[in-house]
C-alpha cells in the first residue's frame, strides 16, 4: 500500500492550506484500493492520533491543531466515507474497518506508541482500538498510552439520535439522503451545538460531506448506530478495562450525548475522570476550543505525557 502525496482531490473543492498540507494513503480492502486522506505534523514528540466524528471530517481538529503541534507528533485522517477520503457505495461501513485502516496508516508511518483524542463516531473507533490494543497485558504491535474522548455515543442507552439520523437509519434512508441539503445540514448543526458555528465554516464542512458523492452513502455510513447497540458490551468493557489514563470531556448542552452520557460514564468507569463543559454542545473542539485545549493539556501534564509549563518556556 503506497503513499500518494498528490493534492488533486483537494483542489476539486478549494485550495485551503489545511487540505493541501495532507496526502493520500492507499488502503487495499477486498482487493480494491481506497484512498484515505491523511494530515499530520511530524516531530520527535509523542504521537497523538485524532479521530473525527459523523458526518464531518478531520477538519474538525483545525481549531486545536497549531497548539497541539507544540506538544505532539500529530496524525489524523478522514475516515472512509468521510471528507476527502473515498466514499464507496459497495462497502459495509463498520468500526472494525475504520480501525483496520487506522492500524494500516500507523504501521506505514512506523508508529507503535500513541495517544488518542477522539470525538463522536471517532469515540467508538477509539473504543474498538482499545478493545484490540488497550487491555492489560497486551503484547502486540500497538501501545495506546492515553485516551481523551469528547462527546460521543459511548453508551447506546444514553445516546439520542436526532430526527434526521433516525430517518436515515430507516428503510427509506437512501431516498431521504438524496434530499439532504445544506439548509438541513445547518439546521441540524445548530440544533446539536450550543454555540453557533459561523456559516463560512459550515460551508467547508458541507463541501467535504458532498465531496466524492458523500451524500449518496450517508445512509450507509450511519448504520453505525445499530452497530453500537450490537457491540455495546465489547466497547464498554474496553473502557472499563483500559489501564492507561482516560478522560471524558463533555459539552453538557449536547442533546445527543451530553449530560446523560457524562453521568453514565461516571457510573460505569471506576475512578472516572470527567470534565463538564458548560454552554457547550456536541462539538466542543469547534464550539469551545480553548476550554478543550486547557483540559487536554492539563490531563497530559498531570500524567507526565508532556512537560510541565515551566519546562517548555
Amino acid at each position: 500500500m503506497l503513499i500518494n502525496h498528490s493534492s488533486d482531490a483537494c483542489s476539486q473543492i478549494w485550495p485551503t492550506p489545511w487540505h493541501q498540507s495532507g496526502f493520500f494513503h492507499q488502503y487495499i480492502h477486498d482487493g480494491i484500493t481506497r484512498q484515505v486522506y491523511i494530515n499530520h505534523v511530524k516531530s520527535n514528540k509523542p504521537c497523538l492520533l485524532l479521530i473525527h466524528g459523523f458526518p464531518t471530517s478531520c477538519y474538525d481538529w483545525k481549531p486545536l491543531w497549531l497548539t497541539l503541534a507544540k506538544h505532539f507528533h500529530l496524525i489524523t485522517l478522514d475516515l472512509l466515507g468521510y471528507g476527502l477520503s473515498d466514499k464507496p457505495s459497495n462497502v459495509t461501513y463498520t468500526f472494525g474497518l475504520q480501525a483496520d485502516i487506522i492500524e494500516d496508516v500507523l504501521k506505514h508511518q512506523g508508529i507503535k506508541e500513541f495517544h488518542i483524542l477522539a470525538h463522536d463516531y471517532g469515540d467508538t473507533v477509539a473504543q474498538e482500538l482499545l478493545a484490540r490494543h488497550g487491555q492489560p497485558n497486551n503484547n502486540d504491535d500497538f501501545d495506546i498510552k492515553s485516551t481523551i474522548l469528547l462527546n460521543g455515543g459511548l453508551f447506546p442507552e444514553t445516546t439520542r439520535p436526532i430526527l434526521t439520523q433516525k430517518i436515515l437509519l430507516s428503510p427509506v434512508g437512501f431516498l431521504v439522503a438524496k434530499f439532504f441539503s445544506f439548509k438541513k445540514f445547518i439546521a441540524n448543526f445548530n440544533h446539536i451545538c450550543y454555540q453557533k458555528v459561523p456559516v463560512a465554516d459550515l460551508v467547508i464542512h458541507w463541501q467535504l460531506i458532498q465531496h466524492n458523492q458523500g451524500v449518496d452513502v450517508i445512509h450507509k455510513v450511519i448504520q453505525y448506530i445499530r452497530e453500537r447497540q450490537v457491540s455495546r458490551q465489547r466497547w464498554v468493557n474496553a473502557l472499563q478495562q483500559y489501564p492507561q489514563p482516560l478522560r471524558l470531556i463533555n459539552g453538557i448542552c449536547d442533546p445527543v450525548s451530553g449530560q446523560d452520557t457524562l453521568m453514565r460514564f461516571e457510573q460505569l468507569i471506576e475512578q472516572a475522570d470527567t470534565i463538564a463543559l458548560l454552554e457547550t454542545g456536541h462539538y466542543p473542539q469547534i464550539e469551545n476550543p480553548h476550554a478543550v485545549l486547557v483540559h487536554c493539556v492539563n490531563f497530559w501534564r498531570q500524567h507526565k505525557i508532556i512537560p510541565p509549563a515551566d519546562a517548555e518556556q
